[in-house]
């Protein structure tokens, strides 16, 4: 038997036994070292009614079963997976978008990264599971999957050397903007929130300005950039004040990414003169990431040029995981809370 931490609801976080995995033909069976708590975790509008359910992907272990027919992989190994995976042959994956295959959104390891324990199926361990280098801490490794998604964004946003970019919300996927900007290439990163917390660790991880969300952020951004608005506005909040915010901040050509989603309900006029009328405005999105932006997220970790480790506030046991839910939800005196079963 093993523990696992089953979702509920919001504030019904159950410590249970679940009998251990078994590795099936294909398949890996891994021991969870560590599993970081995303924003996702606690959106609980997202999975009310879903539960009862073990969450958890951000993930890294060790191989403790391999099963019939997997070659390449032996007891102990080191390895992150992804929870999601891509079929890699159907119209979308063959257009480069992978991460609104159909498979992707089907697929998923068991129970999940808040146990013990997890099987990864067949799909996963040929199409998702990354070998770790030996420098590189479980913890650490938690981070490839966040950075991967915050990668695969800033490539379909056109981030590159000498950019302007404004980060609209502080939390983690921001902090993991802003370094990652810096890192391909930009000339200027301002961040913005609502926190004093998360600005000034917005400050400590390489933005080069944090303005606090309710002063005026586009003119306090064309005063750090020469008078000019954003190259690309990043949206990793989504109250209907932050989308007006990335409205009014970037500038002619430009491309606003709507990296978080939104809150539930919020709706906003979208200003269509001003957005696209002789302005030529991209709105763009991006959802998850595939396996190439997964092995450069894990080679940006390895190289030390996002500092990961940096922002790691609290390491709890499995048995503490309601606190660590409690301390992301506040978003108060924490960043990354990674639990470790």
């Amino acid at each position: 038997m093993m523990k696992a931490a089953v979702y509920y609801g919001q504030g019904d976080i159950r410590i249970e036994e679940m009998p251990v995995p078994v590795a099936g033909p294909g398949e890996l069976l891994m021991r969870v070292r560590a599993s970081g708590i995303c924003g996702s975790d606690v959106m609980h509008w997202y999975r009310a009614g879903r539960g009862p359910l073990v969450l958890g992907h951000e993930i890294s272990g060790e191989v403790v079963e391999v099963g019939d027919g997997v070659k390449g992989y032996s007891p102990g190994d080191r390895i992150s997976a992804s929870h999601h995976v891509p079929c890699n042959a159907c119209h979308y994956c063959m257009n480069g978008h992978h991460t609104v295959c159909d498979t992707l959104r089907t697929t998923n390891f068991h129970p999940g990264g808040f146990s013990e324990y997890l099987r990864l199926p067949a799909v996963n361990v040929e199409r998702g599971v990354y070998r770790l280098p030996d420098e590189m801490g479980f913890e650490e490794a938690t981070f490839i999957e966040p950075l991967a998604c915050v990668y695969r964004g800033q490539r379909i946003a056109g981030m590159g050397i000498g950019k302007s970019v404004l980060v609209i919300g502080s939390g983690i996927s921001g902090l993991l903007h802003i370094q990652l900007a810096h890192a391909l290439g930009a000339a200027v990163v301002v961040a913005t929130d609502v926190s004093d917390y998360r600005l000034s660790a917005a400050l400590r991880l390489g933005a080069d300005a944090a303005v606090p969300a309710g002063e005026d952020v586009a003119a306090a951004f064309k005063k750090m950039n020469g008078g000019r608005p954003a190259d690309i506005v990043i949206l990793t909040a989504g109250s209907g004040s932050a989308i007006s915010q990335a409205f009014q901040a970037i500038d002619r050509g430009g491309t606003i990414l709507f990296f978080a989603p939104a809150a539930k309900g919020v709706e906003v006029t979208l200003p269509v003169n001003q957005l696209f009328w002789r302005n030529e405005i991209t709105l763009t999105s991006s959802y998850a990431a595939n396996y190439e932006e997964h092995m450069k997220a894990l080679q940006l970790i390895r190289q030390k040029k996002v500092d990961v480790s940096g922002m790691i506030t609290h390491t709890l046991g499995l048995d503490r995981i309601a606190e660590g839910f409690r301390l992301v939800e506040e978003a108060q005196g924490s960043l990354k809370v990674i639990i470790t079963p």
